[in-house]
């Protein structure tokens, strides 16, 4: 079975958007690939956040995971800073890394290139922590978006560098570009990407809101003037985003969902995906406090680290032995 490898950060509320771009995707790769999913809070402290929002945003994170789906059998579930291979390989892969290539991160570029203030060295080289996160587990497939791509690119290069250097040690990881059709856009701005910074708190439904107000957000979503219900993410992104949204939490596929609604209005399809979005968070939310409720978090998580330190244990001994640090 393939190795696949992905991590989040646990700096916010999770979103319609996640759940439909990600974390379902997830739901049907854990049944097709050996999974490992990490929770990278070491990463999440590049910028400033509170000690008691990173604990919560953890176990949330975890318990949202579980409730959608994930079963901890199938998948390894576990926190970046409970491997400490993550923090040696680190190291390692900056040292191995250009200043020049860091500079051209997306992240770090785009936010010197606003002149912010307060960047911290962290940012700017946590492009090489995530290639270690990679590299430590040899995965076949890293999934991602078109915004992440550049990371697995650094992370190829980095690896085919130190295979060069010190001869072959870490498999060449192969992006996973997300499925056509499984991105989801603000509910009050189509042409942009849901996210946790929307200006607009109209435009995202996290996973926690409540149920009555993400059907109300539905409601309210912009769409046009043309009044057809049609599936053209061009010409119509609004429309296209209620499609997709309805698709994915209903199963049904869009072409049917455009066949019904011949002759039918907005109005009537807002409706009906206002509805599944209540059904779908009201079942979520009660299985994710179930999952709290029975404190299985920290068990989930004490034996996914455990199950990854087996791996990334073995892969930093091999690569402290080929740089020179064992004696």
């Amino acid at each position: 079975m393939k190795r696949m490898l992905s991590g989040i950060k646990p700096t916010g509320r999770l979103h319609l958007g996640n759940y439909i771009g990600a974390i379902s995707q997830f739901a049907k790769y854990q049944d097709e690939y050996e999974l490992f999913i990490f929770i990278a809070n070491e990463h999440a402290i590049t910028i400033p956040i509170e000690a008691k929002d990173l604990r919560k945003n953890t176990r949330d994170l975890i318990a949202l995971y579980l409730a959608c789906g994930l079963d901890p059998e199938k998948v390894t579930l576990f926190l970046q800073s409970d491997v400490e291979a993550h923090a040696k390989l680190g190291w390692i892969m900056t040292c191995m890394a250009y200043m020049g290539e860091m500079q051209r991160m997306t992240q770090y570029k785009d936010k010197t290139a606003k002149g912010e203030k307060g960047v911290t060295a962290g940012l700017f080289t946590y492009p090489a922590l995530m290639a270690a996160d990679i590299l430590l587990y040899d995965p076949d497939f890293v999934p991602v978006g078109q915004d992440q791509k550049q990371h697995v690119e650094l992370t190829r290069n980095l690896a085919e560098r130190f295979n060069h250097r010190y001869s072959d040690t870490f498999k060449i990881p192969e992006p996973l570009s997300q499925t056509v059709g499984q991105k989801v856009y603000s509910l009050t701005d189509p042409t942009k990407k849901m996210s946790k910074s929307e200006s607009n708190p109209r435009g995202t439904i996290d996973l926690l809101d409540d149920p009555a107000q993400a059907r109300n957000k539905i409601r309210s979503a912009v769409t046009d003037s043309l009044g057809v219900v049609r599936y053209d993410p061009q010409n119509q992104p609004g429309v296209s985003n209620l499609l997709t949204i309805q698709s994915v939490l209903s199963g049904e596929p869009v072409e049917d969902i455009v066949a019904r609604y011949e002759g039918k209005g907005y109005g009537e399809l807002k409706k009906e995906v206002g509805e599944t979005v209540f059904t779908f968070l009201t079942d979520l939310q009660a299985r994710y406090r179930k999952i709290l409720d029975e404190k299985i978090v920290d068990k989930v998580l004490e034996e996914g680290a455990a199950r990854a330190r087996k791996i990334a244990d073995k892969k930093i001994s091999k690569v402290y032995r080929k740089v020179g640090f064992t004696i």
